[in-house]
């Protein structure tokens, strides 16, 4: 090191242009603390975000099937109104027995063979991560956790807990 020199201070000093020595180019220890504690601080704020968003994925995915099955009930009392399908039993009145009849179809009325479908598949509780429902008839109450049977007028999530709105999924 023929351009270096040692300075009144002690430490070694380059001639302008060369590059200082390694030990002289490292970051400190307080540099290294500020910027891991910045990186924390942005990853801490990442990660309830990212909760967040997956959750409201979850309840929107909620919204869409509940949306589908209950217009899919509609449909087929309204298609049984109009006589374009065989109806069910009259203590039902006019409603679906079950979620797999609006699956499978229903006869339709003057044809042997044609089946209208309202469903393509029951969907699957995003909350629970299978395809079971709660399902209220026209003669239960309205907040009624139980199935009183013989028809499905609407359904209702069996998920525990509430969404971002806190209002039950039960409740949705």
């Amino acid at each position: 090191m023929a351009n270096a020199w040692l300075s009144a201070e002690g430490g070694l000093k380059c001639s302008p242009g060369l590059r200082a020595p390694i030990a002289q180019r490292a970051f400190t220890l307080m540099e290294l603390i500020i910027t891991a504690t910045v990186l924390l601080i942005l990853a801490s704020a990442v990660v309830p975000m990212a909760t967040n968003g997956i959750k409201r994925q979850k309840e929107l995915e909620l919204l869409r099937d509940l949306r589908e099955m209950r217009m899919a009930i509609d449909g087929y009392k309204l298609a049984v109104d109009q006589q374009r399908i065989k109806p069910p039993p009259p203590e039902n009145m006019g409603y679906p027995e079950s979620l797999e009849v609006l699956v499978e179809g229903a006869q339709a009325s003057g044809s042997l063979s044609g089946k209208i479908r309202f469903l393509r598949r029951v969907p699957v509780d995003p909350f629970t991560g299978r395809p079971e429902w709660g399902l209220r008839s026209i003669n239960d109450e309205a907040k009624s956790t139980s199935w009183g049977g013989g028809n499905i007028f609407d359904v209702y999530s069996l998920a525990k807990g509430s969404g971002m709105n806190n209002i039950a999924y039960s409740d949705w």
